[in-house]
Order: structure tokens, then sequence, then C-alpha cells
């Protein structure tokens, strides 16, 4: 949650800031993980369909590039308009 102070989210869930700085360090060092019966859960993807597909043109600065983003141990690499590369990075710098 950027920008709200850190003695707010523990007070909001009951917990101390002694208690997030500590989970935060324990969750860096790799000292924290869910247990084996909690298997990661995904969110169905929904496509609608348009009542007609629209042709598009597109200019030369939303071309696809080609991008790989590393966050420890995992890499990602996938295909992205230029365009949105501001938000990608701006997502993964959040997630840190």
């Amino acid at each position: 949650m950027p920008g709200v102070p850190v003695a707010a989210v523990a007070r909001k869930h009951g917990a101390t800031r002694r208690q997030i700085y500590d989970s935060r360090r324990r969750l860096r060092q790799g000292q924290l993980a869910l247990p084996e019966s909690m298997a990661p859960m995904f969110a169905p993807l929904m496509v609608e369909e348009s009542s007609a597909p629209q042709p598009t043109m597109r200019s030369p600065k939303s071309a696809p590039a080609k991008v790989k983003i590393v966050i420890d141990d995992m890499a990602i690499r996938t295909a992205i308009d230029l365009e949105h590369l501001p938000q990608v990075i701006r997502a993964v710098r959040a997630s840190r």
C-alpha cells in the first residue's frame, strides 16, 4: 500500500509495526512460505467477442517489443506494445 504509514497498516490488521517489519524481513530472506495445502489460485480469463472486428493500424511507436522481466529467481519473457512498457515497469517496481 504505497504511501500508507506502516503503523496504519499494522493497526488495520491488528498487528504492531514490529510485526510488519519482521514479516517483511523474513519474506525477503525466504523464511516465509505458504503451506503446500494452499496452492496458488488464478482468476479465470474471460474474453468477450466484439460485434465486428476492427482492423487496426499500428504506428511504429506502438510496435511490440520483446522484454524479459527478472524478479529474484523468476524470469518472464513476453512481447508488449512500447506504449505500455512504462506501466509494466511501474507495476514491477510497485511489487517489490
